[in-house]
């Protein structure tokens, strides 16, 4: 039997504009079009508006958490690889640069909790759940399963807080959302152990929920919670058509990101709609060509995967959703509880 995995993988990201529903984030120019370079693809420009609000803001959190975002898209797509039939980042040995990365979100939450020692606020509860999901995301693509679910714990927290001080601030519901979804989906044993540990249960509906909020109304987080909530659908629930719609409006919006067509494509061929997930392979093919300077990295790899469907379709070989009609198992993306459950199982 395939090996379940759970990395807990909490992203941030902006995608949508928010809705009218209103909350006390103001973010500076900086980090917004930071952000809009990273989902275009643009990982190097992102890089510097986000260095530059540092230099700005120094005392300030936000910009070392959009730093250490961007190298985790950096690593997420240079990490992800075909198996059982799904696209994904499945698990990746620690490498030197990642100290760089810990070192972003150790400062960011460090600049968090310091604020909150001094004065209770909701911005900075946020700020301080997003560095230890950061840090959680990065230990579950090491296989580092205890230290991935305390640091998820702790995430949770600040975001439990966050919500308590200000009740609209949406992308508080991202860290909760994906935390809720997840625990629920654990197999029994793990659930045990869970509560063994003293680990905070969850709950996928409300999960659901939370993730919808934040993808519709965050400042921060809408694309990622839009992003995971789709691949959650694919991983977890088989739900294609409802994942599809989730994926299409991101890549709409950020025509040049190969990995969203790439996402896409893939959802597109669990769905059985071969003809486009081709079309979306050609397109992200094209794309990755163009960022080898950016990112030579990731750009290497969307070509390499989007070489290798092309020709396991062309093939003939059975899609996705062929697979899970035979009763086929895809594994999840995420390991974390999962993955540390199916061990101690064995």
């Amino acid at each position: 039997m395939l090996r379940r995995c759970f990395w807990f993988a909490l992203l941030f990201g902006l995608a949508f504009p928010a809705a009218d529903r209103a909350d006390n984030l103001n973010l500076p120019a900086d980090a917004l079009f930071g952000q809009e370079q990273l989902y275009s693809g643009r990982t190097d420009r992102a890089v510097a508006f986000f260095r530059r609000l540092q230099s700005r803001e120094p005392e300030s959190p936000l910009g070392y958490l959009l730093e250490a975002n961007a190298l985790w898209w950096k690593t997420y797509c240079a990490s992800c690889e075909f198996r059982w039939g799904t696209v994904d980042a499945w698990q990746r040995p620690a490498q030197p640069e990642d100290r760089i990365y810990f070192a972003l979100v150790d400062r960011a939450v460090e600049l968090a909790e310091a604020e909150l020692r001094r004065a209770d606020s909701a911005e900075m509860h946020l700020y301080a759940g997003m560095g230890w999901a950061l840090r959680a995301r990065l230990l579950g693509l090491h296989g580092e399963r205890l230290e991935t679910a305390r640091a998820g714990v702790r995430a949770r927290e600040h975001f439990r807080r966050a919500l308590q001080l200000d009740p609209q601030l949406a992308d508080a519901q991202m860290g909760l959302g994906l935390y809720n979804y997840f625990v629920d989906t654990l197999s029994p044993i793990v659930k045990v152990l869970r509560f063994l540990l003293g680990i905070p249960g969850g709950n996928k509906q409300e999960g659901i929920r939370q993730l919808e909020i934040a993808a519709s109304e965050g400042k921060l987080t809408a694309t990622e919670a839009r992003f995971y909530l789709a691949k959650n659908l694919r991983n977890y629930d088989q739900q294609y058509a409802r994942a599809i719609e989730l994926m299409e409006p991101l890549v709409r919006q950020y025509a040049q990101n190969a990995l969203f067509r790439l996402m896409l494509a893939d959802l597109y061929a669990h769905a059985g709609r071969q003809q486009e997930a081709r079309s979306e392979l050609l397109r992200a093919r094209a794309l990755a060509d163009s960022l080898r300077e950016a990112d030579p990295n990731c750009a290497q790899r969307m070509v390499t995967l989007a070489e290798t469907l092309l020709a396991q379709w062309s093939a003939g070989a059975p899609s996705p959703a062929a697979a899970v009609r035979r009763g086929g198992s895809i594994p999840t993306a995420l390991p974390g509880f999962h993955a540390w459950g199916e061990q101690n199982r064995r």
